[in-house]
């Protein structure tokens, strides 16, 4: 996400008064913009998307299991805030490394507002449903026989409602993430806890309805693992449409003397890729 400036410079060498151009070396330009390739920083980039969508699911879909299995003694709030701390202390932890996503619903809606390189996106997401997938074996794996249970997250009444419920909760969710990680006028070292404690609040009230996925990769490695695909559409495009929503709508917020027009226009997604 860091631009790495232009090295290509002409230096002047002046010698019995002429001036000869001397054209840079060959290093100054050779790391220019590495959006995708084996560049160290943008494999770093992956490894903490994988790694902390890991842990992310890990520990959530955890939380669920031992729930399940041992008399309700986790509870829905206390479900609700190991998502919520684990969220937090990914956000601190690998924020500085990828941005940390940690959900293709999030990575969609950054590049939908050119907040984020449009060509990055499929590693991020692969990255991102490695990690969820590799978590949910874990999981599956560790608890197995009569501890089997699925936890990943289906529609606990219609499509309907779980569809608005999530359109809803993710929106809530990427608003509050462009406030405090994309406005220089907001608080950025409490990002990690405003984004920690939304995660929690959805999944208090939205749990016991949806599963309060918000992260189409959250719902797709379990349900690959359990090979359980009830209202996958439903998780799959409700989280997107939400989080893309967000990312517009708080663009209106947004300190700025230009008029709404320039604003939509400059935002553009159709309007092109936007530079690394």
């Amino acid at each position: 996400m860091a631009e790495i400036p232009n090295g290509n410079h002409t230096v002047v060498s002046v010698k019995g008064g002429d001036a000869t151009d001397i054209p840079p070396p060959p290093a100054a330009s050779s790391f220019k913009d590495v959006d995708l390739g084996c560049s160290v920083p943008f494999m770093q980039k992956l490894m903490a998307e994988a790694l902390g969508t890991f842990f992310l699911i890990f520990a959530g879909c955890a939380s669920v299991v031992v729930n399940s299995d041992e008399n309700k003694v986790v509870t829905l709030p206390g479900i609700a805030i190991v998502w919520g701390l684990a969220v937090t202390t990914l956000v601190y932890s690998l924020g500085h490394v990828s941005g940390a996503h940690f959900n293709p619903s999030v990575t969609i809606a950054f590049a939908s507002c050119k907040r984020f390189p449009l060509k990055q996106v499929p590693a991020y997401m692969v990255a991102q449903l490695l990690g969820s997938t590799l978590a949910a074996g874990t999981l599956r794996l560790l608890f197995t026989g009569k501890n089997d249970v699925f936890f990943g997250t289906s529609p606990q009444g219609s499509d309907l409602q779980a569809f608005v419920m999530e359109f809803i909760i993710t929106f809530y969710l990427m608003f509050i993430v462009s406030g405090v990680a994309t406005d220089n006028r907001a608080v950025g070292e409490l990002a990690g806890l405003a984004v920690g404690s939304t995660v929690l609040i959805n999944v208090l009230f939205a749990g016991p309805i949806t599963g309060a996925s918000m992260n189409p990769a959250r719902t797709l490695g379990p349900a690959i693992v359990s090979n359980h695909w009830k209202g996958i559409w439903i998780y799959l495009t409700s989280p997107i449409l939400g989080a893309v929503s967000a990312a517009w709508v708080y663009n209106m917020f947004r300190h700025t003397d230009k008029p709404l027009c320039e604003i939509t226009k400059a935002a553009s997604f159709f309007k092109g890729e936007s530079q690394s």
